[in-house]
């Protein structure tokens, strides 16, 4: 049996962040019936809690007095990325909260807020934090799960067993094994656990990809198998230690500079787990280039699966736009502009021409595609 602090028994400790008392003190007395409770009246008393002792869970006004709620969880989800936040305000729009989601809240809630609204959300939000604590362990603890086909096998079976024993709708091992499309929460979690802006850039990317694909003369399955490798792409992150979205920069010739061992971890994680070969074809060659280039083996031109070649263009274009912390987004024209100059060095012309008209068709902005948080 795996366990993380969570499993153990222990009641969670919740940081309330509001500067009335009122509404402060009320959250308090609601919330020590189930949690220990600490709190702070403004940001800096937040960031000291949080230096001095362990928290699980944080309800966050969004107007502080010495700093804006939205700032202070920026903070919060780049200094301590394990504790869960949950907007609490009198002040939120539509806006607001989307921003706040984007950020890394887990859940928003408008004062006056409804006691059981609340209990149920901040509960939700401790059940997910539970899965989220127990794969952050898995991928710590368990580096067989990257390691030959039989090896991972048996790790994947352990992780699968206990991660549905912690799901809101249990699912027995058989069906795990049986469907794919049932191991996806599963390996969303573990992009969330790594890092909440990676599982935004895989859900841009496999936004991307899809829209390729309606243009494409592709089978049902490989659109299937396209959208499931271009979320999966970058799962072999999941295993570098400490690893971080932000530090995670895209140089000028379009090659990820953090490291290159992802791709081949990321295809070595998924061969035990039944899904479809080109999804496992998309995770290990999403870096080769057109020009013979790329890594890991340096394939070259139509010798590298097209659906990988589709995936590398999106995810270099999403590197390019999306806004995240430490990235500064460019406009569409200039992002188009710069892909553009990599024709026929890393991406395929004919694909890239393709992907650039099919961006500028879309109405739909980078912001507009980030996942909620999962309950």
């Amino acid at each position: 049996m795996i366990t993380t602090s969570l499993q153990s028994g222990t009641q969670p400790t919740v940081l309330v962040v509001d500067d009335e008392a009122g509404p402060r003190d009320a959250l308090k007395f609601i919330l020590r019936t189930f949690c220990n409770v600490r709190s702070a009246e403004n940001a800096k008393m937040a960031l000291e809690v949080l230096s001095q002792e362990p928290i699980d869970l944080i309800t966050l006004d969004q107007k502080l007095p010495d700093r804006h709620g939205l700032e202070l969880l920026r903070d919060i989800k780049h200094h301590h990325p394990d504790v869960e936040v949950i907007i609490v305000t009198g002040y939120g729009s539509l806006k607001s909260a989307m921003e706040g989601i984007r950020q890394g809240a887990a859940g928003y809630l408008l004062k006056p807020f409804n006691v059981n609204e609340l209990t149920t959300l901040i509960q939700q939000t401790m059940d997910k934090k539970r899965r989220l604590d127990f794969l952050r362990y898995c991928l710590r603890t368990l580096p067989d799960l990257w390691g030959s086909e039989e090896e991972s096998g048996r790790a994947w079976d352990r992780v699968k067993t206990e991660y549905a024993s912690l799901s809101i709708h249990p699912q027995n091992h058989d069906a795990l094994q049986q469907d794919e499309m049932t191991l996806l929460p599963l390996l969303s979690d573990a992009l969330e656990a790594t890092d909440r802006q990676l599982l935004n850039h895989s859900s841009r990317v496999s936004f991307y990809a899809t829209l390729m694909a309606s243009r494409l003369n592709l089978t049902v399955s490989e659109q299937k198998a396209l959208a499931l490798g271009a979320f999966l792409h970058d799962v072999g992150k999941t295993s570098l230690p400490s690893y971080r979205f932000s530090k995670d920069q895209i140089l000028p010739s379009g090659e990820a500079s953090l490291c290159r061992e992802h791709v081949d971890r990321g295809a070595r994680m998924i061969a035990s787990l039944g899904l479809p070969i080109e999804t496992r074809e998309i995770i290990a060659s999403h870096h080769e280039r057109w020009d013979g280039q790329g890594y890991p083996h340096g394939l070259r031109g139509t010798d590298i699966p097209l659906l990988a070649r589709i995936v590398g263009i999106a995810q270099t274009f999403d590197h390019l736009t999306a806004d995240a912390p430490g990235r500064v987004a460019l406009p569409l024209d200039a992002a188009i502009r710069q892909i553009s100059l990599q024709s026929d060095t890393h991406f395929d012309p004919q694909l890239l021409e393709l992907f650039v008209q099919v961006v500028k068709d879309s109405p739909v902005s980078p912001r507009t595609m980030e996942i909620a948080p999962a309950a």
